[in-house]
């Protein structure tokens, strides 16, 4: 299967935003324009139904929808991930509506158990991985996830449905636990590492980690980061890719970080997160409105200048004459 040799082999999953207008209905002609730029992009997969696609997408009954919207604009080779989550029962239903539609794995998200024993949560990941393979998801708690132990870990990778995991804490201890359940699950050759580490995004793809006796690699991202700026993300990421260990990569690094506490709003706990990166859609044209289903997501005090900061400092960064120029290409209806 060609979707899953991408997998296996690393490359750049951006998380799907939601395309609002100002009266918070769904933009199909922007919903479709911003597929289409992540694959002309350097694109290998598209996340969609997750975090940056706002979670609220399954109360106003668009949870559907916007998967179907993505999936009908993605060749067979792209990697097609949906975002899971709810109890059981509902994270079922939205397997089976992601398999319906020909997606191929589903991002399992825990933060419906945030009370919960590891044994409900392996248990809920069995009954949801019989019906699609599983992308294991660790969300940090500030945006709704939960801790999750070394243990967990290593019982998760256990589960033969499991085909990788996106580790997006945003701390190093917590990710390196999920390095150390994989390693000692026995499955680590199996089971292909994504960083969601929006902080530490370079550094994660540059390093290789040694524990319990593997060696082990993350290969790619699914990333909100890269929602925006996609273009050059793919450039930074084919570069990594070569090996190049270099002074310069490890500036590029903290710039990147940078950037994404502006995007991300960190200096409000992300409470900007995903309307920072509308924002930056927005100025580019790709989308209308910076708009979230949840009223109260929107930029915080300072967030937009931050965006401006960021932009001028880094311009190698950012990709607006790519946009520019496909814009019109991929607005057509």
């Amino acid at each position: 299967m060609a979707w899953l040799d991408t997998l296996r082999a690393g490359t750049v999953i951006p998380a799907h935003p939601l395309a609002l207008n100002d009266n918070g209905e769904l933009d199909v002609r922007r919903q479709r324009a911003l597929t289409r730029y992540y694959l002309d992009a350097g694109a290998g997969g598209i996340a969609v139904g997750v975090h940056t696609t706002q979670f609220p997408i399954r109360e106003a009954g668009l949870y559907r929808t916007v998967l179907e919207l993505a999936v009908n604009e993605m060749p067979q080779t792209s990697i097609r991930v949906a975002g899971i989550v709810g109890r059981t029962e509902q994270a079922v239903r939205e397997a089976e509506t992601a398999a319906g539609l020909g997606y191929h794995a589903g991002l399992l998200s825990l933060s419906a158990f945030r009370d919960g024993t590891d044994d409900e949560m392996i248990a809920h990941a069995a009954k949801v991985g019989e019906v699609l393979p599983l992308f294991g998801f660790y969300l940090q708690p500030a945006v709704g996830g939960r801790l999750l132990s070394v243990d967990f870990w290593r019982r998760f990778c256990e589960l033969k449905s499991v085909i990788a995991i996106k580790m997006a804490p945003f701390n190093r201890y917590q990710t390196l636990d999920v390095l150390r359940g994989v390693a000692l699950s026995g499955r680590a050759q199996d089971i292909t590492l994504y960083t969601g580490n929006d902080d530490h995004i370079v550094l994660d793809l540059m390093t290789e980690f040694h524990l319990d006796g593997h060696n082990l690699r993350i290969k790619g991202g699914l990333l909100g980061h890269w929602a925006c700026w996609t273009h050059a993300s793919a450039k930074l990421y084919q570069r990594i890719q070569t090996g190049e260990i270099s002074a310069e990569l490890l500036t590029i690094a903290e710039e990147v970080t940078d950037m994404n506490a502006a995007i991300f709003d960190v200096k409000h706990n992300f409470h900007g997160c995903i309307a920072g990166i509308h924002e930056v859609l927005r100025r580019q044209g790709l989308l209308e409105s910076i708009r979230c289903l949840d009223l109260n997501e929107t930029l915080s005090p300072g967030q937009a200048e931050e965006i401006t900061r960021v932009s001028r400092a880094y311009p190698h960064l950012v990709d607006d004459d790519f946009v520019r120029d496909g814009l019109r290409r991929w607005l057509v209806p």
